[in-house]
């Protein structure tokens, strides 16, 4: 008789948290009033990602939805809806106060109205455990870790 083991999936496929990018990239943003996006694509979830003040942790960022209403995201823009996932934006635009329901998590998430988003970069650091959290096809929500 044959038995094929598969191994154990690993969680973490990357190192552990490049601290040293992530704090020479917060240092580059400088006060304002603007905001800091990092877009969190997942297939099955319809929140648009995090979002934080300039200067702060990433952990202190919010997971929103996007109001459109007076300016369309990068990815809805260029017809290609999360072609710019992990991309990092400056946002201009403020929270309406409301929250706004997400069927697929259940959950409610503020709603940012966005005015203008500006590509700050293609591949910014890693600001999850892993780079799993940044496949659209893994349903993982957890916050960033720094």
């Amino acid at each position: 008789m044959l038995f094929l083991l598969a191994g154990c999936e690993t969680i973490r496929q990357q190192s552990p948290l490049d601290r040293s990018s992530i704090k020479a990239a917060l240092a580059q943003e400088s006060p304002g009033s603007y905001h800091i996006g990092r877009r969190f694509y997942k297939v099955d979830y319809h929140m648009w990602g995090w979002v934080k003040e300039p200067g702060e942790p990433w952990k202190k960022s919010k997971l929103v939805m996007l109001n459109e209403q007076k300016q369309l995201s990068p990815d809805r823009i260029n017809n290609h809806i999360g072609a710019d996932n992990n991309y990092e934006y400056k946002l201009e635009g403020y929270y309406s106060g409301e929250r706004v329901y997400e069927p697929a998590s259940d959950s409610f998430y503020p709603e940012f109205v966005l005015i203008k988003a500006t590509v700050i970069s293609t591949n910014p650091p890693l600001i999850f455990p892993d780079t799993r959290w940044l496949d659209p096809q893994i349903r993982l929500l957890e916050p960033p870790e720094f």
